[in-house]
């Protein structure tokens, strides 16, 4: 083991920076596999790729790594943390079958059923034509759609009508892309309400829940068009308060962690739980197995205690021995910068003007999510190019921060959407509405 702490983190997109930066910042020695532009300014970039774990395996034994934490779900899901195991080496996330409650909707499911986990009644489909005689057979009432397997966040069609959800089974098995993932196609009723994400962290036996956020998963302004990995975030949300929090830690989280310790599937690692605020209370939409992207972002530039510290003990399964992670007053917002065409195809290698600008607006970070340099040029390099994300004493200061930064950053067909954080900052003041009503005197 080297003496100095050497932290290898495996991915290359926002999320990954993010985790590299925050790591960086409690003094451990980052590696990133393979990493992006960005990465290589606060560690050192190794070209393996996320999904070679046997190259990752010898980088972890050559370069003496003390813990290696899994950014992406693709991995986890082909079991890294198996292997790592099996090879005596420290890796934090959860094991292939764990990972299943992502890489599985219909596993995820069945976890929520063992647990009595509230969440959207479903059908599962085998084929896509059994879909289409399910649909066609019941009322027209709004669905969702979803690929069983992984598919980057876009294997989930929100449908108003039968049209919508024939048209979404139809893309699900005809589109190349969902080819892996929708070898079975779930059905499920459409939950109304307000979506909200709550991560936690957990050994298996404790619970460490992190501040409550809010994804904006349109591609567009107001959530209009395609769903897409996430085009923003924002923490805390305002729509969650601290008995709500306490309630979906209670109902959801405890439960789904006991429910696959009793399944023999013991979950150690980040649980992402995705969630609908309906009138009857939170439902699970999703789970997730890793750090949410772009939620990581602003969770950890609020992140104030150690990250490394939390990770050990999750590995160490001494959570209940750590002191709780403390966080910055205020809030953090998170702007994703995208190429032309995203969520669809982009063109690559625009090189980007106005990074040290950005970087210099008070409380700003830029993380890069698909970057990379080209002759000494930092260079657009996918869908989702950067996380611009800032700290503010208030939401709408965050935002104000957030977007400035944004502003000074230019190539050629980059755009983000231009409300992240307004579902928040209109709860914020019907919340003070409503406690000015509260204590205005009777006349």
């Amino acid at each position: 083991m080297p003496s100095s702490r050497r932290v290898l983190v495996v991915g290359n997109g926002g999320r990954e920076h993010a985790i590299a930066w925050k790591l960086a910042r409690d003094g451990a020695e980052v590696l990133i596999a393979p990493g992006n532009a960005g990465t290589a300014l606060v560690g050192e970039n190794i070209p393996v790729a996320a999904t070679d774990i046997a190259g990752l395996l010898e980088v972890a034994r050559r370069r003496e790594v003390d813990l290696t934490v899994v950014g992406p779900e693709a991995p986890l899901v082909a079991g890294i943390v198996d292997a790592f195991v099996d090879a005596g080496l420290r890796i934090f996330g959860p094991t292939k079958r764990a990972a299943q409650i992502e890489g599985s909707k219909s596993f995820c499911k069945q976890i929520m059923h063992r647990g009595d986990v509230p969440t959207a009644m479903f059908r599962e489909f085998r084929s896509a034509a059994r879909a289409r005689e399910y649909l066609e057979a019941r009322e027209d009432v709004p669905v969702v759609v979803k690929a069983d397997g992984l598919a980057a966040g876009k294997g989930v069609f929100v449908c108003s009508d039968r049209a919508a959800a024939l048209e979404a089974v139809r893309t699900l098995a005809e589109d190349p892309q969902f080819a892996a993932a929708a070898g079975s196609i779930l059905i499920e009723e459409r939950l109304d309400g307000v979506e909200v994400s709550v991560l936690a962290i957990t050994d298996g036996r404790t619970i460490v829940t992190l501040p409550p956020l809010q994804d904006h998963k349109a591609a567009h302004d107001d959530d209009e068009g395609p769903n897409t990995g996430g085009m923003g975030a924002y923490c805390p949300t305002p729509f969650v308060d601290d008995a709500l929090l306490a309630d979906i830690e209670a109902r959801i989280l405890v439960p789904t962690v006991h429910a696959m310790r009793r399944a023999k599937v013991p979950f150690q690692g980040v649980l992402y739980a995705g969630l609908m605020l309906t009138a009857q209370g939170p439902k699970v939409l999703e789970f997730n197995a890793r750090f949410g992207d772009p939620e990581c972002e602003p969770l950890l530039l609020r992140m104030e205690s150690s990250l490394l510290e939390l990770l050990d003990a999750t590995v160490d399964r001494t959570l209940e021995s750590c002191a709780p992670p403390t966080w910055q007053e205020g809030a953090a917002v998170s702007v994703v910068m995208a190429s032309e065409g995203y969520p669809g195809a982009v063109t690559k290698g625009q090189p980007i003007r106005g990074l040290e600008a950005a970087s210099a607006i008070p409380h700003a970070q830029v993380f890069h999510a698909a970057t990379r340099a080209v002759d000494g040029t930092i260079c657009a390099d996918g869908g989702r190019v950067l996380a611009v994300t800032a700290m503010g004493p208030s939401l709408a200061r965050a935002k104000l921060q957030a977007y400035s930064a944004v502003k000074e950053i230019r190539w050629a067909g980059a755009w983000c959407r231009k409300d992240i954080s307004d579902k928040g900052l209109r709860r914020e003041r019907e919340l003070l509405a409503s406690m000015a009503t509260e204590e205005a005197p009777a006349s």
